[in-house]
């Protein structure tokens, strides 16, 4: 029981971490030392996965797919993200320094645990780091697209590339989900749309729901749950064969896409938007943003300070307990 709370409360932290767009769940795994085997049990839903179910060996099946690591991991994620998307989109909008702070603080004091797991440094260790900086810092910068997509097949496509950065540390899959134009429709609208279905099978009122426009929000997340299925069976098994084979390499590349990914993080930036298009609420349409530091210091100021420094505090009393536990 204890196990499967902790493993829990990893995937809780993963599943707010893929809600917030600039930061990775893929780096929170790092961080709490279960990328490897995450990455593992997720190749392990193939064909012989399949076949065991179809012969209901369920025994055989729960320990080719490591049920008891898996099993937790998902339960949080699904749970926090359910239940957590409407409260970071509170956060985002009510106190967005603060939480961006937070993240930052937290992806921050992440790159050196990420970083001494790397065993032997040389040239071709140290170009990877700096191409993963320049790859994470390039996407940091670029624009979101202007308008939102609701076909289908784009849909299918932003799942299958946004759940990759979900699962690759620093690259958000929420961020490459705005550049794509579908953040405000799959991970806010269409999870909220899901608690509001549930809520209408409660009520009794399914009939009002499915002539609802939040119907069509739902019909969105299922597609776009195909798409992300697909994209990380395929993506993991990718990264488990790179893992293996190149390990110093790509703990090198991650952490470089790490330390670029807080360019996106940054807490102090203003929203640039675009005031001649709107989207389905009427409101302006998010089209970058302009970083800067503060020049006056106040209260504030100093407030998002203390929230980074929470930031870094929270991976230092993790890094204690792993040690501890050691």
């Amino acid at each position: 029981m204890l196990n499967f709370i902790l493993l829990s409360l990893k995937g809780i932290a993963m599943g707010i971490a893929n809600v917030v767009p600039g930061v990775s769940g893929g780096t929170i795994a790092l961080i709490t030392n279960i990328y490897e085997e995450f990455i593992n049990s997720l190749k392990a839903f193939n064909l012989k996965a399949f076949k065991l179910l179809i012969k209901w060996k369920l025994n055989e099946l729960a320990v080719h797919i490591n049920f008891k690591f898996i099993f937790p991991i998902f339960f949080g994620i699904i749970f926090s993200v359910l239940s957590l998307a409407k409260l970071f989109d509170f956060l985002l909008v009510e106190f967005p320094e603060e939480t961006w702070a937070y993240f930052f603080g937290l992806v921050l004091a992440s790159i050196y645990p990420i970083g001494k797991n790397i065993t032997k440094w040389d040239w071709s260790i140290i170009v990877l780091f700096i191409l993963g900086i320049g790859i994470a810092s390039v996407l940091s910068f670029m624009s979101p697209s202007p308008t939102e997509n609701t076909s289908i097949l784009y849909i299918l496509i932003c799942g299958a590339i946004g759940i990759c950065g979900m699962i690759l540390p620093g690259l958000s899959g929420s961020y490459i989900l705005m550049l794509m134009g579908n953040y405000q429709l799959l991970m806010v609208k269409s999870i909220n749309s899901l608690t509001d279905f549930i809520s209408s099978i409660l009520k009794g009122e399914l009939n009002t729901f499915v002539e609802s426009e939040q119907f069509d929000y739902l019909i969105y997340f299922i597609v776009f749950l195909i798409g992300s299925v697909a994209g990380i069976l395929a993506f993991s098994a990718l990264i488990s064969w790179v893992f293996k084979r190149y390990g110093n390499q790509t703990l090198s590349i991650l952490t470089g896409f790490v330390f670029g990914s807080l360019t996106i993080i940054w807490p102090w930036k203003k929203e640039l938007v675009d005031v001649n298009t709107l989207d389905r609420n009427g409101q302006a349409i998010l089209v970058g943003y302009e970083r800067y530091i503060p020049q006056d210091w106040s209260l504030d100021e100093f407030i998002v300070i203390a929230f980074m420094i929470l930031g870094v505090a929270s991976i230092i009393i993790v890094e204690y307990f792993a040690k501890q536990k050691k």
